[in-house]
């Protein structure tokens, strides 16, 4: 078969259970994809070929056994942010160029005990700080329906691997947006879970209070499956939520009747791109049309302090956690020195890009004395009452529906030299990790040939629903059928 690197997670596991094709035919359709297409999309950091083969035999074997899982013998990509046991894990920057962990992250011990076959590791913004990955150290991703254009960040190579067929699914992590601004500008699916439900040990810390892992994917049948993986409770994680993980799958229901679904005005914002707003007014009429009751009143006031109350928190949390990239114990160390102290900044200064030094910045003046209490103690509290705005619409509607962001794919370079500008990117999902909630983003409309990407926001720990109803708005459209001729 030519076109395994088509095939869906749901379709793939099928052909190998009837044992109509192996993980190893599947495996090399893959890698012959990659052969093919990484070099204009430039979406992977380092490919692990030889490895990939052989836990593509492994799970042949588990499979010929009886023993088959949804993810067994499927090729993923993973987004460089997580450790993986002798593979280098970069987070797409100088200073940790030649790192290689010791152990695998949580999320790539489940992978791999379900025999899942890991293809290599995903370029993304510079440990995870952007919104265009642009920002790697080593090279730009570009976005595979306009190649002149970003796929959103920070986990861009893992939507675009996913949008060009390289993988048949990918992992990415979200601090403000990372999943599902990239999957909306991929034209892919993609899930920010509950902050807590799934494990972030072994993840880069960018900021800890706001970083999780989540799935990118062709569709949303896919992404239950993966989550179904991935999600539960870690010992290992102090914030991971000793809830029991439900089958996302038994979500998957075509239709939406009886659900209130919200639409908070304050998404909709000025300057929004009048293509992404005739979408998102096509997609909310669609849902209707399947039966759910839309409230076009519904409010989030202090949305509009999301952007600032993040712009304060995560470089603040950035700034504690990057300071463990001295140069001591791993990672790129300037040596042509005879003092320690400028050692340190000498590492720093030429390991870290200009965004990471920027953010590092931002937060150690935060944190500082004498301006502690004016931004991040008040950022702190603003945070409290964001997620109260939540709780507050979620006492009425079910789910939310906003934008995934308020634009289609920019032109690469357009925003580099105005960071304020590459913030706005995140406006519409930021405030979710915020308030620690999950949310979907899933294909949704095309303006001049590029994507639009809506996103569906729950309640926390009920992913149940937004997979739900993402599902039954993809079932009754095409957009997630539509592929980058490539």
């Amino acid at each position: 078969m030519n076109d395994l690197h088509q095939l869906t997670i749901s379709q793939a596991h099928q052909l190998l259970k009837e044992k109509k094709t192996s993980s190893v035919e599947l495996t090399k359709a893959i890698l012959a994809r990659l052969a093919k297409v990484e070099d204009k999309v430039h979406a992977c950091i380092t490919i692990t070929e030889a490895a990939a083969l052989e836990q593509a035999k492994e799970a042949d074997k588990s499979i010929s056994s009886g023993k088959i899982k949804p993810l067994t013998g499927i090729p993923a990509l993973i987004k460089d942010v997580m450790c993986t046991r002798g593979v280098k894990t970069t987070c797409s920057s100088k200073i940790l160029e030649n790192f290689v962990p010791p152990y695998d992250a949580t999320v790539i011990e489940k992978l791999k005990a379900d025999k899942t076959v890991i293809l290599g590791k995903t370029n993304m913004d510079e440990f995870a700080m952007g919104s265009s990955t642009e920002n790697s150290a080593f090279f730009p991703t570009l976005n595979p329906w306009d190649l002149d254009r970003v796929p959103g960040g920070s986990s861009g190579g893992s939507a675009v691997a996913v949008a060009t067929d390289e993988a048949i699914y990918a992992l990415g992590s979200d601090t403000g947006g990372s999943i599902r601004q990239p999957a909306g500008f991929c034209s892919v699916v993609g899930l920010k879970p509950t902050y807590g439900r799934v494990s972030r040990f072994g993840l880069v810390a960018f900021a800890s209070s706001l970083d999780q892992i989540g799935p990118l994917t062709k569709n949303v049948a896919d992404c239950a499956l993966v989550m179904n993986v991935i999600a539960g409770h870690d010992p290992r994680d102090s914030t991971s939520a000793p809830y029991p993980v439900p089958d996302y799958t038994k979500a998957l229901i075509p239709d939406v009747k009886n659900l209130h679904l919200g639409i908070p005005k304050e998404y909709f914002v000025e300057g929004m791109q009048k293509e992404v707003r005739a979408s998102m007014e096509a997609a909310i009429n669609k849902l209707e049309e399947l039966g759910a009751k839309v409230g076009r009143d519904a409010s989030l006031p202090l949305t509009k302090y999301a952007l600032a109350v993040y712009y304060i928190l995560a470089p603040s949390e950035a700034s504690a956690n990057l300071a463990r990239y001295d140069g001591v114990k791993y990672g790129f160390s300037f040596q042509d020195t005879n003092n320690m102290w400028e050692a340190m900044e000498k590492t720093k200064q030429f390991g870290f890009g200009a965004e990471v030094k920027r953010r590092i910045m931002l937060g150690t003046y935060a944190l500082s004395a004498g301006y502690y209490d004016a931004y991040y103690l008040k950022a702190q509290k603003v945070r409290t009452l964001i997620r109260r705005d939540f709780d507050q619409a979620f006492e009425k509607y079910d789910a939310l529906i906003t934008p995934t962001s308020p634009t289609v794919p920019f032109k690469l370079g357009e925003k580099v030299d105005d960071p304020v500008q590459m913030y706005l990117s995140d406006v519409c999902t930021l405030p979710i990790n915020i308030a620690g909630l999950p949310a979907i983003s899933v294909p949704a409309g095309f303006a001049d040939g590029l994507p639009i990407g809506m996103q569906i926001i729950g309640k926390p720990f009920d992913e149940e629903t937004i997979l739900h109803v993402a599902f039954a708005y993809e079932q009754s459209t095409d957009w997630h059928k539509r592929k980058p001729s490539i």
